[in-house]
């Protein structure tokens, strides 16, 4: 039986400016919002969208990734015809590669998309903090008798140039696409958030792969080649919230906005629209008589003794007491151990901050440095991390790193 829309969500990232956070993770999986991992987001827009088939198509470190998928049950996704698919690059008899590009990684899949027959193909990002009802998207292409529909979001024209950017016509039909111009036409930026007919899409990545020229690339050449061709191409104005939290600072600013629902835009406790995640497992949260807590996200498993204060706390997460946490990502199973002292940072998972240690500081000014530490890391006790410091490794006791 024939699908009317599939998903490919595209996961297969390095996330090179998450330095630490992504040395042995690909950003789909890094954490986000107390409970969640990225990929929780779009994989839960689609099955509210009512959207049962989505195809991940994974390449860098998939491991953590991978595990944290399953067979989609936490989603809904545990189809007999449908469901969720892990697509990794794989071996075939001309040969293998790796994927090259965006477009060229749905080109791979394409037995895999032809297998449900679908008259609409959806192109996501597993990258993007974003609550968004694709249905409706769908009904926008199809009113338009659309070939090709991207969702857009209106930007502040000084910060046009660093987008891909559609110019259209008072119909919202697109006439030109710049990518990242010095001189922008338009402050309509591409979200990454593509519907196709598949009869086009087919056609257009069989072509590019033809071309020994080609990027393979979905905003470098198959944007351009179907404005060449003058095809049916119309941009969607979204007006929710959409954050790519693909920098330290942006990721750290859109935790801090989950704080925040009212005027943030972003609102996790909507039970009308809801995020699935994978359970912890984990027993409730703990806070002892003497701890303080203010305006924070506590997690499963979490156990605080010490101060809290405008945090964001993962699964399993120890503050002891005389701790101090403030304006801190705290990611699953990290301890923060007696006279402690962490601001303004993102801490990855199973990270142990020693007594005593300072890790991160308020900014001033118009600063906004964000000290990262990597997972696993061990700070040893009274040790000093700077406000800009980007830790991948243990430090010893009493160390400073600027």
């Amino acid at each position: 039986m024939a699908k009317e829309m599939i998903a490919m969500l595209l996961a297969g990232g390095q996330g090179s400016r998450l330095y630490a956070l992504t040395q042995k993770l690909a950003k789909p999986a890094v954490p986000f919002g107390g409970k969640y991992r990225i990929i929780d987001f779009p994989l839960s827009n689609c099955v509210n969208s009512g959207i049962d088939t989505v195809g991940i198509l994974t390449q860098y470190q998939p491991l953590v990734l991978n595990e944290y998928i399953g067979n989609g049950q936490p989603w809904d996704l545990d189809r007999l015809y449908g469901g969720v698919h892990v697509l990794p690059p794989y071996q075939k008899a001309s040969g293998s590669d790796w994927y090259k590009g965006t477009a060229n990684a749905i080109y791979q899949n394409i037995s895999f998309i032809d297998r449900y027959d679908p008259k609409y193909v959806i192109i996501l990002s597993g990258d993007q903090i974003c609550k968004q009802d694709y249905s409706d998207f769908l009904k926008f292409h199809k009113e338009k008798n659309a070939e090709f529909s991207v969702a857009v979001m209106e930007v502040p024209w000084d910060e046009a140039s660093r987008f891909g950017l559609m110019v259209t016509d008072e119909n919202d039909k697109i006439t030109e696409f710049q990518e990242k111009p010095e001189n922008p036409k338009s402050n309509l930026a591409s979200m990454g958030i593509y519907i196709f007919n598949w009869d086009i899409l087919k056609k257009y990545l069989e072509e590019d792969e033809k071309d020994p020229d080609s990027e393979n690339d979905f905003g470098n050449n198959i944007i351009p080649n179907l404005l060449r061709d003058e095809r049916n191409m119309y941009a969607y104005h979204f007006s929710g919230y959409w954050k790519d939290v693909g920098t330290i600072s942006s990721l750290w600013e859109a935790n801090m906005e989950v704080l925040d629902p009212e005027h943030s835009g972003i609102n996790l406790f909507d039970s009308g629209w809801k995020i699935y995640s994978r359970n912890s497992g984990m027993t409730a949260h703990k806070i002892s008589a003497g701890a303080v807590v203010e305006n924070s996200m506590i997690t499963d498993g979490c156990r605080i003794k010490g101060e809290v204060k405008h945090s964001v706390l993962f699964a399993g997460v120890k503050v002891e007491k005389g701790a101090v946490v403030e304006d801190a990502v705290i990611m699953g199973g990290t301890v923060i151990k007696a006279g402690a002292v962490v601001r303004h940072c993102i801490i990855a998972e199973n990270v142990t901050i020693g007594e005593n240690a300072v890790v991160g500081a308020m900014p001033s000014g118009d600063e906004n440095k964000v000290a990262t530490i990597a997972a696993g890391v061990v700070v040893g006790d009274s040790a000093k991390i700077g406000p800009d410091a980007m830790v991948d490794k243990n430090v010893e006791g009493g160390e400073e790193i600027c």
